[in-house]
C-alpha cells in the first residue's frame, strides 16, 4: 500500500544530512560543553556554530538567540518571562484567540495570578486587524503575543505593522513563529519583533529542541536557575545533538528556502484546486492569499473529520483534524471557532500539510482515495440523508 505522509505541520522527519551530522555526538564527540577539557571545548564550539547557523535563519545577532526543549518552552519563557520581569510597570497582555496553546495555557496561567488578557478578535480568514489591536493597548499593557502563521489553518499575521503599533506604544511584542519557521522568510530585524519562538522539528531538525529569540536589550527573567548555561538565563546541561541538528536543519533550510516554498506552494495548490474540482460541498479555511504555502485547512460538509481521518489512515494516507497538541480533545477547533465557522462544519474539517518530500503522485494518490472515503461516508451520514444525498 502506498503510503502518503501530509502532516508535515505536525513534525517532520529528521533529515539525512541532519541526522549525519548529529551522530558523532551521540558518542564520540560526546563531551559535557561547560567542561574544560579538550572533548568538553569541542562539544562548546558545535553549540557555537549551530547558534549561528539558527540565528542566520531569523536574522539574528548569535548572542540573541536562546536553546529550549522545545517551541512550548520558548512561548512559556517569552510570556510568562516578561509578564514577570514587567510587573512594576503594568499587568495587561494582548492575544488572539487563535494561538497555540502554549501561549493560550501561558495567558490563562497569569490571569489565575493578577494579570488581565486580552484575547483579540480575528476576521473570517484568521487576520489580526491592526486597529483592533492599537485600540486594546491601555497604559498597563506590557506584551503583545500574536503568532506569525496559524498552526491549524495556516493564516500568516502582517507581524511587521503589528510590530509598527506596539513599538509606537513602548510595549514588547512576542511572535510564535514555530510554523513560519523555513516557511515564510524571516528577519527579526526587519519585522521588528522583540521575541520569537521557534522549533526545530518543524524544519527535518530533531525533536526536543526549540530556541527563543530575545532582541538585545529586552528585559525578561530568566527560565531556569541553575548552571550558566545560555548565559546564564536558561539553566541545565544542553540537548547537544539537538542542538547539532537544529543546526544543520537551519542551515539546509536556509539553503533551500526559495526551492521548498515555490514546490509546496504548487503542489498545495493543485491539491486545492483537486479537491474542489473533484468533491462538491467543501471550502477552505483560513486565507488563500495569506496562507502558509503547504497547508489546507478543508471542511467537508455532512460528514466527521475523525471519520475521514481513520478511513485515509487504513489506506496509507496521515493528516490531520488540527493541531497535534490537542488531537485528543473532541472539542470543537478553538482556531475555527474564532474564524466563526459552525460548529458542525468544524468536525468535519481536515488539514493537509505538505513538505519537501511530497510529490505530485502522492497528491494524485490522496485526491483519488479522498473522493472514495468522501462519498462512501455521505452515504452512510445521517446528516447528508437530511440535506437530500
Amino acid at each position: 500500500m502506498r503510503q502518503v505522509y501530509l502532516d508535515y505541520a505536525a513534525t517532520t522527519p529528521v533529515k539525512e544530512e541532519v541526522l549525519k551530522e548529529m551522530i558523532p555526538f551521540f558518542s564520540e564527540n560526546f563531551g559535557n560543553p561547560s567542561s574544560l577539557y579538550t572533548k568538553g571545548s569541542a562539544s562548546k564550539e558545535a553549540i557555537m556554530i549551530a547558534r549561528r547557523k539558527v540565528s542566520s535563519l531569523i536574522g539574528a545577532d548569535e548572542n540573541e538567540l536562546f536553546f529550549t526543549s522545545s517551541g512550548t518552552e520558548a512561548d512559556d519563557w517569552a510570556i510568562i518571562g516578561i509578564a514577570d520581569a514587567l510587573k512594576s510597570k503594568g499587568n495587561h497582555i494582548i492575544t488572539t484567540g487563535i494561538e497555540h496553546h502554549a501561549v493560550l495555557h501561558s495567558c490563562e496561567y497569569l490571569a489565575k495570578n493578577g494579570y488581565e488578557i486580552t484575547f483579540l478578535p480575528v476576521d473570517k480568514e484568521g487576520r489580526v486587524r491592526a486597529e483592533d489591536l492599537e485600540n486594546a493597548i491601555t497604559d498597563k499593557t506590557i506584551l503583545v503575543s500574536i503568532m506569525y502563521v496559524n498552526n491549524e489553518v495556516g493564516t500568516i499575521q502582517d507581524i511587521k505593522e503589528l510590530c509598527r503599533i506596539t513599538k509606537s506604544k513602548n510595549v514588547v511584542f512576542h511572535t510564535d513563529a514555530v510554523q513560519a519557521l523555513g516557511n515564510v522568510k524571516i528577519n527579526v530585524k526587519e519585522l521588528g519583533v522583540d521575541l520569537m519562538s521557534i522549533s526545530g522539528h518543524k524544519i527535518y531538525g530533531p525533536k526536543g529542541i526549540g530556541a527563543l529569540y530575545i532582541k538585545r536589550g529586552t528585559k525578561i527573567s530568566d527560565f531556569m536557575h541553575g548552571g550558566a548555561q545560555e548565559n546564564k538565563k536558561r539553566a541545565g546541561t544542553e540537548n547537544l545533538t539537538g542542538i547539532v541538528g537544529f543546526g544543520k536543519a537551519a542551515e539546509l533550510a536556509e539553503l533551500n528556502s526559495e526551492n521548498h516554498i515555490t514546490k509546496v506552494t504548487e503542489l498545495r495548490n493543485y491539491f486545492i484546486d483537486q479537491v474542489f474540482e473533484k468533491i462538491d460541498d467543501v471550502f477552505l479555511n483560513g486565507s488563500r492569499e495569506f496562507r502558509h504555502p503547504g497547508n489546507a485547512n478543508i471542511t467537508f460538509e455532512f460528514i466527521e473529520g475523525e471519520a475521514m481521518l481513520l478511513y485515509l489512515d487504513l489506506l496509507g494516507i496521515s493528516v490531520s483534524t488540527g493541531s497535534a497538541c490537542s488531537s485528543a480533545s473532541l472539542t470543537p477547533s478553538h482556531v475555527l471557532t474564532c474564524l466563526g465557522v459552525p460548529v458542525e462544519k468544524i468536525h468535519g474539517s481536515l488539514r493537509f500539510t505538505i513538505g519537501d518530500p511530497t510529490t505530485k503522485e502522492d497528491i494524485d494518490y490522496v485526491i483519488e482515495k479522498l473522493v472514495e472515503v468522501v462519498a462512501k461516508l455521505r452515504a452512510i451520514s445521517s446528516v447528508s440523508k437530511a440535506k437530500g444525498w
